[in-house]
């Protein structure tokens, strides 16, 4: 079961910009720990990316990193994420 982290979105209707980005982590069927990262343009399929990590402390550093990464947004992209809840 994953537990749900973070759904961010960034949005400039001026730009054209309209990005999602969701990150969730827990186990899979077999006992690994994986975390899972979904991210793409609003309204769209989107793309998914799993990472397996090796225990519940490193998904938890992995999602951090993930999360201080999208904090640089306004000056990567010109616009930060807003948390939203799903």
């Amino acid at each position: 079961m994953l537990t749900p982290v973070a759904y961010l979105e960034a949005r400039d209707p001026a730009r054209n910009i309209h990005r999602a980005y969701s990150i969730a982590y827990g186990q899979d069927l077999f006992g690994n720990w994986i975390v899972e990262t979904t991210y793409g343009r609003i309204g769209a399929k989107g793309r998914t990316i799993v990472t397996i990590v090796g225990n519940e402390d490193e998904a938890l550093k992995y999602v951090q990193k993930s999360l201080k990464r999208r904090q640089t947004a306004p000056k990567r992209i010109g616009v930060g994420y807003e948390n939203r809840q799903s």
